[in-house]
C-alpha cells in the first residue's frame, strides 16, 4: 500500500512538475523554480520503494523456505506495532525527510538489506 501511494501521491505528481518544466525549457522558456525540489522528492519516494522491495522479495521467498511456527496462543499484536513503527518511520522519511544514506544507489541497496535483517530479527524475536 505504501509503495502504491508513494507512486500515485508523491512520485507521479512531482514528475509531472519536472516534465512540465522540461517541456517549458525545450520551448525556450524558463525552468519552473520548484522543479528541482520536486525531482528530489520524487527520487526519495522512489528510493524508499526500492528500500521496501528488498525485504518484501526476500520475505516472499522465506515464506515457503523458512516457515515460522505459530500456535493458537501466538499473539501478533507486539509484532504488528513494532513493524508498524519501523515501516511508518521510513514512510514518514519518504514524505518529509531527507535522503540520508539513500542518496546513492549503493546506499539504498545496503539500507534495504539492513532493513531486511532488522525485520527478520524482529520477527524472530517476537513470534
Amino acid at each position: 500500500t505504501f509503495m502504491f501511494l508513494n507512486v500515485w501521491l508523491i512520485i507521479w505528481p512531482k514528475q509531472q512538475v519536472v516534465i512540465a518544466s522540461t517541456n517549458q525549457v525545450a520551448e525556450g522558456g524558463e525552468a519552473l523554480p520548484d522543479a528541482a525540489g520536486c525531482a528530489g522528492k520524487a527520487a526519495l519516494a522512489s528510493r524508499t520503494n526500492t528500500l521496501f522491495s528488498i525485504p518484501m522479495l526476500l520475505m516472499m521467498g522465506a515464506a515457503s523456505h523458512f516457515p515460522v511456527g505459530v500456535t493458537e496462543s501466538t499473539s501478533f499484536s507486539g509484532l504488528f506495532w513494532v513493524l508498524a513503527i519501523i515501516i511508518g518511520v521510513l514512510e514518514i522519511n519518504a514524505v518529509i525527510g531527507k535522503p540520508g544514506p539513500m542518496a546513492s544507489v549503493k546506499g539504498v541497496i545496503t539500507s534495504g538489506f539492513v532493513l531486511t535483517v532488522v525485520l527478520f530479527g524482529v520477527i524472530g524475536l517476537l513470534v
